[in-house]
């Protein structure tokens, strides 16, 4: 958004779980069925995510109609039989796990396999067959061991809206071969077609009106995930994701709508036909699933000794937004307002006081560090992101410095642009020490093309000294963990709006091991 907006097989030791499906094991993938077939179930493609030393979920949606206006892909309300298959090999010639599982509508036909019993540290390959068609194959792979040091390529990203531009930068990201893959939010867009407008038009257009319903949730990810940039990124590695707030409603906190007015209708069905949707499509665990009007998102990731993922929901417990459309005032600053809401913020305190890794990653959605918009005399802020919640970040911050934690680092998304700040502890006091770092990536298309801007208004960056780093093109952040430092690249694309981009390094920056603040490369 603006700166200036609110803005499943038991077998030996192997044990997993399928959710919303029946589990049986079979012993090989069946041959093709020949018969008259419909179209291809795999038109959305695999995805793998949350990956534990022993396992991970793998996912499919079966869609032979990704854009069947009752939401359900041109299956009804039928079930069908999904058979599953991992090997060690891209060739499945050494295959150690297969069964299949049962789906339906009441999961918008999707299938999430929790699988277990495998190895720390290694990589697998995965497929599906259903209607006697042959998914295409994905590449994953399990965490390290606890207590293993192990190096870790991640690429983070965030914002892609269908009508602003071609996800080229997914197929950058695909070609990176990561280990891991964050996405932070914004992972679709909600808004009528047209409603959210480029100066020029939009390049491509969303089907059916603003969604609301189940049904045109569960189009509008068809529509996304019949894109095959975005499938190529899943295929590639395992995912871990959390939402904004277009993957609801705009500007959405808790309970509470930005517009009441529009779309007309109440705010928690829509809000939990979102959440059902969100997981339908994503490759997350059954401790995710919806339960009524909640869907617990936040959860830790943890990459051997290296690092320790801390992904959070900024959306689903805040307070609502202060100040109007003020830039300041004098609620933004009550004591009592939370961003993460109480009980996610003790949640975070206590991993962060009890994490042995050399680094805690806070995955999540919002510009963290402070960002003064009024340069000069005076202040104002985004009260959407954190600034709008600032003793909300200071107990963050605070339960970092007192857990004692190794090296702080605040990933962001957003924002559709790139930036790299220090965090301070207090940003009031001159004096306050720097006591962490974030790494905001831009937007995959939203906002278009963008252009070669290096600060965003005059003098904004001069009154953020704390602010190293900004880049108004598309692209991702690119980032290496080692036992010695963190080397974050960001990486641009000189255009969306048509395809094809290539993908440079626009900055690198280094944090180095117990010296927090950011180092140019």
């Amino acid at each position: 958004m603006a700166l200036s907006r609110r803005t499943l097989i038991l077998g030996g030791a192997a044990a997993g779980a399928a959710t919303a499906a029946t589990v049986r094991p079979r012993a090989a993938i069946a041959a093709p069925y020949r018969g008259p077939l419909r179209s291809d179930p795999f038109t959305l493609g695999v995805a793998s995510g949350d990956p534990e030393p022993d396992g991970f979920v793998i996912w499919t949606r079966l869609a032979v109609d990704p854009l069947a206006e009752d939401g359900l892909g041109g299956l009804g309300t039928g079930r069908h039989d999904v058979e599953w298959e991992l090997a060690t090999d891209e060739r499945f010639a050494r295959v150690e796990q297969r069964g299949v599982v049962s789906t339906g509508p009441e999961v918008g036909h999707s299938v999430h396999v929790e699988l277990g019993g495998l190895r720390p540290g290694h990589e697998y390959h995965y497929r599906f067959r259903a209607l006697g068609e042959l998914s295409p194959a994905g590449r994953t792979r399990t965490a390290p061991a606890p207590d293993a040091s192990a190096p870790l390529t991640m690429c983070f990203a965030s914002c892609a809206q269908y009508e602003h531009g071609y996800f080229t930068a997914y197929t950058r990201i695909a070609e990176e071969e990561p280990d891991l893959v964050l996405h932070l939010g914004d992972y679709l867009y909600e808004e009528d077609p047209g409603a959210y407008r480029l100066p020029g038009g939009s390049v491509r257009q969303h089907i059916g009106r603003e969604t609301v319903t189940l049904a045109d949730y569960r189009r509008r990810h068809a529509q996304y995930r019949s894109d095959t940039d975005l499938q190529a990124a899943h295929a590639v590695a395992p995912w871990v994701v959390v939402w904004d707030d277009h993957e609801v409603e705009d500007d959405w906190a808790g309970f509470t709508r930005d517009v009441p007015e529009y779309p007309p209708g109440p705010f928690p069905p829509r809000r939990a036909a979102a959440f059902q949707a969100y997981w339908e499509n994503m490759p997350l665990r059954s401790a995710q699933r919806p339960n009524g009007q909640n869907l617990q998102l936040y959860r830790r990731i943890g990459w051997g000794a290296t690092a320790t993922f801390h992904m959070l929901d900024t959306r689903q417990y805040r307070d609502d937004q202060a100040c109007g459309e003020q830039l300041d005032c004098a609620a933004r600053a009550d004591p009592g307002r939370t961003l993460p809401g109480s009980a996610q913020e003790r949640w975070l305190a206590e991993g962060l006081r009890s994490s042995r890794t050399r680094w805690d990653v806070l995955g999540q959605q919002v510009f963290f560090a402070q960002l003064d918009l009024v340069p000069g005399a005076g202040r104002g802020f985004n009260n959407d992101v954190w600034d709008g919640y600032p003793a909300s970040r200071d107990r963050v911050v605070d339960s970092w410095v007192a857990a004692g934690i190794r090296n702080p680092v605040v990933l962001t998304g957003d924002i559709h642009s790139h930036w790299a700040a220090d965090i301070r502890r207090r940003w009031d006091d001159p004096e306050a020490p720097t006591v962490g770092t974030e790494l905001v990536t831009s937007s995959i298309s939203a906002g278009g093309d963008g252009s070669e801007t290096t600060d965003t208004s005059p003098g904004l960056l001069a009154e953020n000294p704390h602010i190293r780093f900004f880049n108004n093109r598309r692209g991702y952040v690119r980032t290496r963990f080692t036992d010695t430092e963190l080397t974050a690249d960001f990486r641009v694309l000189p255009h969306v709006q048509r395809p094809g981009a290539p993908a440079e390094t626009r900055a690198t920056f280094v944090i180095e091991d117990r010296r927090p603040g950011l180092q140019s490369a």
